[in-house]
């Protein structure tokens, strides 16, 4: 179904995930704006859709900048219909090596920017009775973490509570908030982050015998964000090739 009219902001608009939703949310007509800290990235993804998206350079740890530049989307636009919280960054350490100020830049981009932007274009989404916000968690967060460290796990255990409660308060306002919690995409999380050895093993781990493709997670994304998905709101799609059942 046509997202004609529709704008999307994608966070983490510029990796391996990120651009998959990008390129998905502009077949469906959406004009996306996309957010990331890589300006060449953004640049060249510019170049390849044009007028059909936008590039934000901002520092999602940096609340005064990411403020700033959803101030500046919404005073263009005028309202944002989709937001895709994507963006996050991988951290393998467990408790004992993990310091405070990685635990704090960890949820900063993970899960603070979530809330910030989630908080952000709701009154706008009330006002026209529709809205989609889709936020990607982890397998981690219903794992405890496997090669992934505890600040990224709880950061995404976050995510997680953060899709209820904002589900809850938007029932009945046209709004949907739903989440995804992929394990391990082929990306640089898995391609560059993990060990030769934790491939290996996580892969002989995953029934279906393969890693997850960003188109899989982007193709979700798009259906969470589509009108035809207006009945489902509080979920958590788990895309984990039959690691886990719930």
């Amino acid at each position: 179904m046509t997202q004609s009219g529709k704008i999307a902001v994608v966070t983490g608009a510029a990796g391996a995930i990120g651009k998959s939703i990008v390129s998905a949310l502009v077949s469906s007509g959406a004009h996306v704006v996309m957010m990331d800290l890589d300006a060449a990235k953004l640049e060249q993804l510019s170049a390849k859709y044009g007028d059909a998206v936008s590039g934000v350079q901002v520092d999602l740890a940096n609340t005064d900048q990411l403020l700033g530049a959803m101030a500046s989307i919404l005073e263009k636009f005028n309202r944002v219909d989709i937001l895709v919280n994507n963006a996050g960054i991988l951290s393998n350490n467990k408790m004992a090596e993990t310091t405070l100020e990685e635990w704090r830049k960890v949820h900063a981009i993970n899960l603070d920017a979530a809330f910030l932007l989630s908080k952000a274009v709701l009154p706008g989404m009330a006002v026209v009775k529709w809205g989609r916000i889709v936020n990607v968690a982890s397998y981690a967060a219903k794992s405890g973490g496997l090669t992934a460290g505890t600040a990224y796990s709880v950061s995404k255990s976050g995510m997680i509570g953060l899709t209820f409660s904002t589900a809850r308060e938007t029932t009945a306002k046209g709004i949907t908030v739903n989440a995804i919690a992929p394990a391990y995409v082929m990306s640089p999380m898995v391609s560059e982050q993990l060990t030769d050895a934790q491939r290996a093993k996580q892969l002989s781990e995953i029934p279906v015998g393969r890693f997850c493709e960003p188109e899989e997670v982007a193709h979700a994304v798009t259906f969470l964000a589509s009108p035809l998905a207006g009945f489902i709101t509080g979920e958590v799609i788990d895309m984990n090739g039959g690691l886990y059942f719930d």
